[in-house]
């Protein structure tokens, strides 16, 4: 019999090493990753409901200090929304001046992104609520 295996949702953050946000951004996303795909069994912990029920289904972590390509960069634009463009590119006021001071300066894109790719959703900045959000949203909507 032959099964076929659901491939993992990707999330992407763009880091930057030098932010406390994107740091405890990153830090918050491994943690959960960890926890999505290791639960703990019986003989690890006294409760197990909340191991044994992670917050989201098992998820590819990708982790760059690298800047989105300009394509990665439209999309990211369309999954925050037009009223959010400023919050992924500084002093942008719609998607094509983000682009254009995108490609100005790469100091204008603000981390950290993180990026559910197969769900279509980002968030900007390191609000820790926010990142749950975007995870919690995620979870079993791809089959």
């Amino acid at each position: 019999m032959f099964r076929f295996h659901k491939t993992l949702d990707i999330i992407t953050l763009f880091h930057k090493s030098g932010s406390p946000a994107s740091t405890r951004a990153a830090a918050l996303l491994k943690q959960i990753s960890a926890n999505a795909s290791e639960p703990a069994t019986e003989d690890q912990a006294s409760d197990h409901t909340p191991q044994t029920a992670p917050p989201r289904d098992e998820f590819e972590l990708n982790i760059t200090e690298d800047l989105p390509t300009e394509d990665q960069l439209r999309t990211i634009l369309g999954y925050v929304g037009e009223s959010k463009v400023s919050s992924v590119v500084k002093g942008a006021s719609s998607e094509s001046d983000a682009i254009k001071k995108f490609k100005s300066s790469a100091d204008n894109f603000q981390r950290p992104v993180i990026v559910d790719w197969n769900n279509g959703k980002a968030v900007a900045g390191g609000q820790e609520s926010e990142i749950l959000k975007l995870l919690s949203q995620s979870k079993g909507q791809s089959a």
